[in-house]
């Protein structure tokens, strides 16, 4: 059996649970030294819950199968949030239930007295938060002269939260003779400092490298221009449609603004940010397991420690400050095997800063533009072919549906149906210039164009949100006739296919209502409009 090396207590649940082979960092801890403590670098989602559990099976149970009834806790898992804790705890659950474990939680957020009358009754582990686990120990509840083993998981992040204080008055408190297993996706010189004040003679093992840490994962950096930000998010969540999405914005007020933008365009999401109540991000982490939300929108702190299932996208609506954000807010997909995607929208501004923290982190991306409507559409037909399985008990009405109706009119009226339960895509404008050395491949149609220049730009809050339905309506076009939108400073340019271009011409001269603060005129085929050579600096006056 290939997990022979784990505790006989264990086998049973493992079985159950349908594993067949450890992951790499289970299989590094299975043959590690069991009686020194350890440092295990790897990263969020390779299966380190599990892994732990086996190194805590032997100290705790020693040569029994099952544990002694439950009294004073043996075993201490400190975790840096909320969810995080109880996720432990129901994995813990289940890989000791056959040995009788007792798992018990102390997290935040939750009744203090109900988790007191918990630990007063008897635990063989204890899963909790820095904050609350040392409230525990200052009252009273917690006793840790039994303690065999402490772990600390994702260590990076509760030192990162600022839960350093708590978490030496918690190891100063528990006996010298256990074993500490520290857990770690990075390993930064405050997390060695505390390593080497708490540990002994710790075995460090390191499981895979950063770039087999991106292999699940597949990364699109995606061109946009700076105020279609939302509207990109809105074609991404309808091109992937994932089983679970995560949106990151910087900023609580993006995430407000974020949330209420895809609730008014039809998708189940949740906001998760610092400003709700704990009863209120309960509600919304209860909606995402129970699949009632399907996008979870939320800040990188709100997001931390945080495990959702079939989480297959996310996000990065607004770039993140550093490399180490970026691999952090990536890692929510791409878990445990599974395979993720991770979108990066990037301003055609900021460019640049993107291409830098993709190489800092080590990550090769595929840049493309953000998905059309054309594109979802063809997903979505894709997808209902996908969908379309034995009609089963529905033979009979089919049938007779088929004798009434040509075939063609009634899948055209499936499709119809289909896709007007779906949030519709946004009509998305130019991403903007092209990069020094990148190709633009033109859209189809847009082949042969004329370019047309309104005296408008960005000094007068130029926007194609109005400028669209404007050209729109002075040019008696729609939105498809409309191409490549270039806004600078004092003026914006935009394409036109030729065999429309008269025809275009010929409407605005019928629709001038003589306002000179509007004029839109051929442009020529430049995109670029001429640059102003700098002005000479002034100087002081010349000496008499």
């Amino acid at each position: 059996m290939p997990f022979s090396d784990t505790h006989p207590a264990l086998s049973s649940a493992l079985i159950a649970r349908g594993y067949a082979a450890p992951t790499p960092v289970q299989a590094a801890v299975l043959a590690a030294d069991p009686t020194r403590d350890l440092i295990v670098s790897a990263q969020t989602g390779s299966g380190k819950t599990v892994a732990y559990g086996f190194a805590l099976a032997g100290p705790l149970l020693g040569e029994q199968t099952r544990f002694p009834r439950a009294a004073a806790p043996l075993a201490l898992i400190i975790a840096p949030t909320r969810e995080l804790a109880l996720q432990v705890a129901r994995e813990l659950e289940w890989l000791f239930a056959d040995a009788g474990g007792v798992v018990a939680t102390c997290v935040g957020g939750m009744n203090v007295r109900e988790e007191s009358r918990t630990l007063s009754r008897g635990a063989h582990i204890v899963v909790g938060t820095p904050g609350r686990l040392r409230d525990h120990l200052e009252r009273g509840n917690l006793a840790t002269t039994d303690l065999r083993a402490v772990v600390l998981d994702e260590a990076d992040e509760m030192l990162d939260l600022g839960f350093r204080d708590d978490l030496e008055e918690i190891l100063d408190q528990v006996p010298t003779e256990r074993r500490t297993l520290l857990f770690s996706a990075t390993l930064p010189k405050p997390i060695q400092a505390l390593a080497k004040r708490y540990q002994k003679n710790a075995e460090r093992l390191q499981v895979g490298s950063a770039a087999e840490a991106h292999g699940d994962i597949d990364y699109r950096a995606v061109r946009v221009a700076p105020n279609d930000l939302e509207a990109a998010v809105v074609n991404v969540l309808r091109y992937h449609d994932s089983g679970a999405a995560m949106v990151f914005a910087a900023t609580r007020e993006g995430v407000r603004r974020l949330h209420a933008n895809l609730v008014e365009r039809g998708f189940a999401a949740v906001a998760l940010s610092g400003e709700l109540s704990q009863s209120e991000r309960t509600h919304a982490l209860q909606a995402l397991r129970d699949r009632r939300a399907r996008v979870c929108v939320a800040t990188d702190v709100a997001a931390r420690g945080l495990d959702l299932p079939d989480l297959g996208l996310v996000i990065h609506a607004e770039l993140p400050h550093d490399a180490e954000v970026l691999q952090h807010r990536s890692g929510r997909t791409g878990r445990a095997g599974k395979k993720g995607v991770c979108v990066v929208l990037v301003p055609y501004p900021k460019r640049r800063r993107a291409e830098g923290m993709l190489r800092e982190a080590n990550i090769r991306a595929t840049w493309e533009d953000v998905p059309s409507a054309a594109a979802i559409a063809a997903k979505d037909d894709a997808r209902l072919i996908d969908e379309i399985g034995d009609a089963g008990e529905d033979t009979a009405a089919a049938e007779a549906l088929l004798a009434q109706k040509d075939a063609v009119a009634i899948t055209a009226a499936l499709l119809r149906r289909y896709r007007a339960s779906l949030p519709a895509p946004e009509e998305m404008t130019d991403s903007g210039p092209p990069q020094r050395g990148e190709a633009e491949a033109p859209r189809q149609g847009f082949e042969d164009v004329v370019w047309f220049r309104v005296n408008t730009g960005r000094v007068n809050n130029a926007d194609p949100r109005w400028l669209l339905p404007y050209l729109c309506r002075r040019g008696h076009l729609t939105r498809k006739d409309i191409g490549a939108i270039r806004i600078f400073d004092r003026e914006t340019r935009f394409e036109i296919p030729t065999p429309l271009a008269s025809r275009f011409v010929a409407a605005l001269k019928r629709t001038d209502d003589g306002d000179p603060s509007v004029i839109i005129e051929a442009a020529g085929n430049a995109p670029e409009p001429a640059r102003r050579p700098p002005s000479p600096r002034r100087g002081p006056p010349p000496r008499r």
